[in-house]
C-alpha cells in the first residue's frame, strides 16, 4: 500500500446536523418526534422485563420496522428515505469544507509527487438511504451506517404456501447495522483497505505497513460521549479527534470539555464550519500537517534507498 491517503471521518447526527436525521420521516407522517424517541428510551427496559436484550443504539430500528407494521409509517421504503434525505439541513459550511478539504491537497504540486490526496467517510448510527440523499453524499467516498431489507430472500427449502408480502414495497427487515462500538470496526475496514479491496477481510492479520490508511492518517470528526470508542482508537494510534458542540448549549459544550481533559479528544469547536471558523481552519491545517508528514517520509524513504553514485579516484 502507498499509504497515501487522509481519511477523514465524520460522524452524521449532531455532528453535520443539528439533531437527527429522522426528523423529516417525522414531519412527513405527523409523528410527534419526542414521543417516539420516549418510546425508544423505554424499549430496553421493556424487553429485558420480558428476558430479552436488545441493543440499546440500534433497537429504534425495529421501533421503525413496528410503526410500518402498524401502518404508521404506511409505504416507507429506501427510495423514500433517500428522497427525506434531500431534506436534511446542514451546520454552516458543511457543503464548503468537504470540497476544500481535499482541494488544498489536490492542490499542492508536493503533494501531487506522491498522489497524496483527501477522502471522506460517515460513520453514522443513522440511515445509510437518507445520508445517500443528502446533499454531502456527493463529496463522500463510503458510508458506514443502518441499512433496511424491503424484499426478504426466502427459503428454499419452504413447501407449504404462502409468501412474505412485499406489495407495498415496505422496510421489512434490518440489514446492516452500526452502533456506537462497531464504528470501531469501520475504522478498521478504512484502516486495512477492506472496503476498497473485497478480498481484504477485516479481522485479517496485516503488517502496519502494509494497511491502507494508517491510524495516524485520519481525523474523527464527532460530537460527543457516544464516540469515546472511536476516539480512543484514534488517540491509542496517533489520529487525530475533534469534536463539535453546538452554538450556546452549555450542557454540550461541557461535554466536550470533559472530553478534552480526559484526553479523548485534541480539539473541539462550535458547530460551524464555514470558511475562518476555528473548526475549519483546525481540520485545514491537521489535514496539511498530515500530508506534510506524509510527504517527507516518502522523500526520506527514496532517499536512504538511493546509494551513494560512483566518484573518480583521486
Amino acid at each position: 500500500m502507498e499509504q497515501n491517503t487522509i481519511a477523514i471521518i465524520w460522524d452524521f447526527d449532531k455532528t453535520l446536523i443539528n439533531g437527527y436525521m429522522q426528523e423529516p420521516l417525522f414531519k412527513k407522517y405527523n409523528i410527534d418526534a419526542s414521543a417516539f424517541w420516549k418510546e425508544v428510551n423505554a424499549l430496553p427496559e421493556q424487553y429485558l422485563e420480558q428476558g430479552i436484550k436488545v441493543n440499546k443504539d440500534t433497537i429504534y430500528l425495529n421501533h421503525m420496522l413496528t410503526c410500518v407494521q402498524q401502518g404508521m409509517f404506511k409505504g416507507l421504503n429506501n427510495d423514500m428515505l433517500y428522497e427525506l434525505g434531500t431534506e436534511l439541513v446542514f451546520y454552516p459550511g458543511v457543503i464548503d469544507i468537504f470540497p476544500d478539504l481535499k482541494e488544498v491537497i489536490a492542490k499542492n504540486s508536493n503533494y501531487q509527487k506522491y498522489g497524496i490526496h483527501v477522502e471522506h467517510y460517515i460513520v453514522s448510527t443513522g440511515l445509510t438511504s437518507m445520508i445517500k440523499g443528502s446533499l454531502v453524499s456527493q463529496y463522500v467516498d463510503d458510508i458506514w451506517g443502518c441499512e433496511f431489507i424491503e424484499t426478504p430472500i426466502l427459503s428454499s427449502m419452504f413447501q407449504g404456501e404462502g409468501n412474505v408480502n412485499v406489495v407495498n414495497r415496505e422496510i421489512q427487515q434490518t440489514g446492516y447495522l452500526i452502533d456506537n462500538t462497531s464504528k470501531t470496526r469501520a475504522i478498521f475496514e478504512i484502516n486495512k483497505g477492506s472496503n476498497k479491496y473485497e478480498y481484504i477481510d477485516v479481522n485479517s492479520r496485516m503488517e502496519k505497513k502494509d494497511r491502507r490508511v494508517p491510524f495516524e492518517n485520519m481525523i474523527y470528526i464527532a460530537d460527543g460521549p457516544s464516540d469515546v470508542p472511536v476516539f480512543s482508537i484514534l488517540q491509542q494510534y496517533g489520529g487525530k479527534t475533534f469534536a463539535i458542540y453546538p452554538a450556546g448549549d452549555n450542557r454540550a459544550f461541557a461535554q466536550v470539555d470533559s472530553l478534552r481533559k480526559d484526553g479523548r479528544i485534541d480539539m473541539y469547536a462550535e458547530a460551524n464550519y464555514s470558511r475562518g471558523t476555528t473548526a475549519y481552519m483546525w481540520l485545514l491545517s491537521k489535514v496539511e500537517e498530515i500530508a506534510d508528514s506524509i510527504y517527507q517520509k516518502r522523500e526520506d524513504e527514496i532517499k536512504q534507498a538511493v546509494r551513494k553514485a560512483p566518484e573518480h579516484l583521486i
